[in-house]
This record gives C-alpha cells, sequence and structure tokens, in this order.
C-alpha cells in the first residue's frame, strides 16, 4: 500500500539583544528614564517549501478529493464480452479491469473505486477465478447476474460480498435493455449498489505499486501488445501520445462504448498465468492468480518484461525487474490481461499493429 509522506517545516527562533544602561547623577527633576526598554525580536518560523502530499486512491495512485468517496468499498462488475454484449457501457470508469478466459471470448472483472458509472454493463455471470482476485480488495461488492449452484455457494462462502440480481434486490437498480438481446442486456447502476451496502465492504488496499507523477517508466519503447484469448478473441493495445493513454481494438477496429467512448487505459499489465479447470465446470478455466510468474508492464510508450508475485488470495502484486527493482505503475486507470503463454505478443516501436502477426500466426 502506498505511504504518504508529510513534510514538516522547520522552526527557526532568533532571540533578541538586550541592552541596559544607568547614571547614578540624573537629576531628580529629569523626565529622561534612567534605563531603556529591552527589546525583543519575535520567533518566526521558516516558510514551508514542499507542499504536503496529498492521499492517494488505493486502485488508481492519483489524488484523493473526496474522502469520503475513498472511504467507500470497491466495487467489481462481471461485464460481458462476447460480440452481443457490444459496445458495452461504463466500463472506462474502473479504476482496474481485468481481462479473463472464459469458456469461449473473454469478460471482464471491472474494480470500480475512485469513480462510479450510472449505467454500467452488460453485467454477466461470475467465475470461480473472480474469488481469488477478488478477495485482496477487502470484502468488495460484486456485482454479477449469478451463477450456478457451485459458483454461487463459493461466492457466498467467500469474502466477496453478493450483489447479484436476487441478493440485491428490487433497491439493486438493476433492469434490461431494449438495445441489446437477452443475456446481452442486463445493467445497473453503481450508485444504487454502494447505496445497498450497509458497511458490508471494507476501503480496498493498493493492488499496485505508483509512481510519482511526471516520473517515467524505465523500459524500452514499444507501440503496445496484441493478444490472441481463448476463443475467438483478439484484442490489441497501442500507445496514443496525444491523449497519454492506451487505446484498445477488437480485431481491427477502435473498442468503443456506447456512448462512443474510446475504451482505453494509462497501463496495460499483461500477466501470464496457468489456468486449471473449475470445479464448478469443467468447461470452465480458473486463472491461477497467486504465486509467481512472467509480466509485461506498458505504460507511458515504453515496456518492461519482469516479474509477478501474489502471496496470496489477500495479497496485492509485486511486479519486479529483472534487474530486481520495483516496477510501479503510472497513477490511473489500469488493464490487467490475464493470459496464458503465448497469448501475446509486443508490438516494437517504428511498427504499427497491422505489420505485427497475432500470436500464434504464421501471417
Amino acid at each position: 500500500m502506498r505511504r504518504f509522506t508529510i513534510a514538516c517545516a522547520s522552526t527557526v527562533v532568533l532571540f533578541g539583544t538586550v541592552a541596559c544602561s544607568s547614571s547614578s547623577a540624573a537629576p531628580e527633576t529629569s523626565d529622561t528614564p534612567t534605563s531603556l526598554a529591552p527589546t525583543t525580536v519575535m520567533p518566526t518560523e521558516a516558510p514551508s517549501t514542499t507542499a504536503p502530499e496529498l492521499p492517494k486512491f488505493p486502485l488508481t495512485g492519483t489524488d484523493i478529493i473526496d474522502p469520503a468517496v475513498a472511504d467507500r468499498p470497491a466495487i467489481i462488475v462481471k461485464i460481458d464480452n462476447a460480440p452481443g454484449a457490444r459496445p458495452q457501457t461504463g466500463i472506462t470508469k474502473a479504476d482496474i479491469v481485468y481481462e479473463e478466459n472464459v469458456e469461449s471470448w473473454t469478460r471482464f472483472a471491472a474494480v470500480f473505486h475512485s469513480q462510479g458509472s450510472d449505467p454500467i454493463g452488460p453485467i454477466r455471470s461470475g467465475r470461480t477465478q473472480d474469488i481469488n482476485l477478488g478477495t485482496s480488495l477487502d470484502h468488495p461488492l460484486l456485482v454479477w447476474s449469478g451463477g450456478n449452484a457451485t459458483v454461487t455457494s463459493l461466492i457466498n462462502k467467500s469474502e466477496l460480498v453478493n450483489m447479484s440480481v436476487s441478493a440485491a434486490g428490487p433497491n439493486g437498480g438493476y433492469y434490461r435493455s431494449t438495445d441489446k438481446k437477452a443475456p446481452h442486456n442486463l445493467f445497473t447502476k453503481l450508485s444504487n449498489i454502494w447505496a445497498l451496502d450497509e458497511g458490508r465492504g471494507g476501503r480496498p488496499p493498493a493492488q499496485f505499486d505508483y509512481r510519482t507523477t511526471g516520473e517515467a517508466l524505465t523500459g524500452s519503447a514499444a507501440t503496445g501488445v496484441k493478444l490472441k484469448m481463448d476463443g475467438s478473441m483478439k484484442a490489441s493495445w497501442s500507445w496514443d501520445p496525444t491523449s497519454g493513454t492506451y487505446l484498445r481494438n477488437h480485431e481491427d477496429k477502435p473498442h468503443v462504448e456506447a456512448d462512443g467512448t474510446r475504451v482505453s487505459t494509462n497501463n496495460v499489465v499483461v500477466i501470464v498465468c496457468d489456468y486449471k479447470t473449475s470445479v464448478a465446470d469443467s468447461r470452465s478455466p480458473e486463472a491461477q492468480t497467486t504465486g509467481t510468474g512472467v509480466v509485461w508492464v506498458f505504460a507511458d510508450g515504453r515496456y518492461v518484461e519482469g516479474t509477478w508475485t501474489r502471496a496470496d488470495n489477500r495479497s496485492g502484486w509485486t511486479l519486479t525487474a529483472a534487474d530486481g527493482s520495483l516496477i510501479e505503475l503510472t497513477p490511473g486507470r489500469t488493464w490487467v490481461e490475464l493470459i496464458r503463454e503465448g497469448q501475446a505478443v509486443v508490438v516494437p516501436e517504428g511498427s504499427d499493429l497491422a505489420s505485427v502477426p497475432w500470436p500464434g500466426s504464421q501471417k
């Protein structure tokens, strides 16, 4: 967790000199005082040259403006990424987005804390892999459409707070949109979900380490990264110096939200991990997000390869470069790609996305 630094001004105290004189021969009728009053120089405090550092949001490393917002729990929203679900709504407002392999295509576990989205969706079912991802957020509220009996039981026994349609009830804000077909049309409002918290969630701790604003990532310049995940999911991220963010494509087309907002992020963290079979469904892969493995970090138009470590599901991510130094992210939003080995390729500096083959492709 990021620690705050407090700059204190030093106090310099100057003591005045007292001058005294006397005369034993002064006439009795003189109004002249026999001694001078002492002169005292008041202590002065040297001005501080460093402004106190503001507290930071734990999931972005950005300044906290409203303490009440910072004290609320995190919300994890399971968002659909199948073709029928696009365009989505609200994902660019998430502090962290995990992209997971599922049975086909991918699914997003979008984590909201510093800001929310009204509405958010389309919302789909949870997976057992969401438990390990979410436990480190200190009792986050899980917004999902539900799941099979085993997934539901495991969620209810976990430290995640069930905020499914049935668990949240009529005040949860859930509704079906008319512009998409079921099951890709379930939405809610996060303001409703936070209002239902009733103190069950905790303020999330930091999941990553962040650099001081203005510091650059140490690494090699790179255009971005291309991904080919389970099923038919192809996506890419490319650095855009104009916006200072990475822009996302689906296939070769811009990934945009329903209101036309381009999906973007400040950091792309590619986690190479194993996938095992979920105990809830033999068709469902489960990302193994504790232990250690290879990580690629993209920030500020640069790229560095290192090692991710996560001791247990209550721990955040520790990212370490080959020289043993800590890899710190740019303050802002982060997109985490949970890939199998071989599902991503770096697009080097000077190359455009189209010139680099998709992972596993001979083209």
